[in-house]
């Protein structure tokens, strides 16, 4: 499969380039990428959810009621669970819901998506360009001649591009990234994917 490189006008350059099938053509593992973007989601969780237990509730100790007698069951404290006011059982506490991946494993992952999005012919090739200053409509005309306002679109850039970067931030829709933040998630998340060319030749490097 080859895919013709566009300029920022939209046009054809006459240059094609080749697709690695070991990228673009494998076999796409679909539990693969569920554990990448499972991970990616979770390792975004802050963990800090937190209920008071009936040892951190506000309360006072003495007991509440004498031991026998009353009719009803015994009750020591007023934090205890079953009171209203009381402690809760069991609840949430502060902690990391990271967990880890084979490398190889995100990789499958990261070119099964890949693969996805090339037999969905949702991959453009753009030449190298720059922004002198941040501009917004600038941006939004290139996604224009791409026909891409209305679409999710992910830019992979080769590297840091400030100018880019913050003409693409107010644009719903739009994202920019470096080519090594891409990641699973990113990928099926974007309706479409624009590379710039010297960040897809580093990528086809990669296999």
């Amino acid at each position: 499969m080859e895919l013709a490189v566009l300029n920022i006008a939209g046009k054809e350059t006459g240059k094609k380039i080749e697709l690695k099938d070991s990228i673009f053509g494998i076999e796409p593992n679909d539990h693969a990428i569920y554990l990448d973007v499972k991970q990616f989601l979770a390792n975004g969780r802050q963990g800090t959810h937190k209920a008071k237990e009936r040892g951190e509730v506000a309360g006072s100790t003495r007991k509440i009621k004498r031991q026998k007698g009353t009719g009803t069951a015994r009750a020591g404290s007023i934090k205890s669970p079953v009171l209203r006011g009381g402690g809760r059982a069991f609840g949430p506490r502060p902690r990391s819901y990271n967990f880890k991946l084979n490398k190889k494993l995100k990789q499958l992952a990261r070119f099964s998506a890949l693969t996805y999005k090339a037999k969905a012919n949702a991959i453009l090739i753009v030449e190298d360009f720059n922004l002198e200053t941040p501009k917004t409509k600038e941006y939004s005309n290139l996604l224009n001649n791409l026909k891409l306002n209305d679409k999710k679109s992910l830019m992979v850039l080769n590297g840091q591009n400030k100018n880019i970067y913050l003409s693409s931030r107010n644009l719903q829709g739009a994202k920019v990234v470096t080519l090594s933040e891409l990641n699973t998630y990113e990928i099926m998340n974007a309706s479409n994917l624009v590379f710039v060319e010297s960040s897809f030749n580093n990528l086809q490097n990669e296999a």
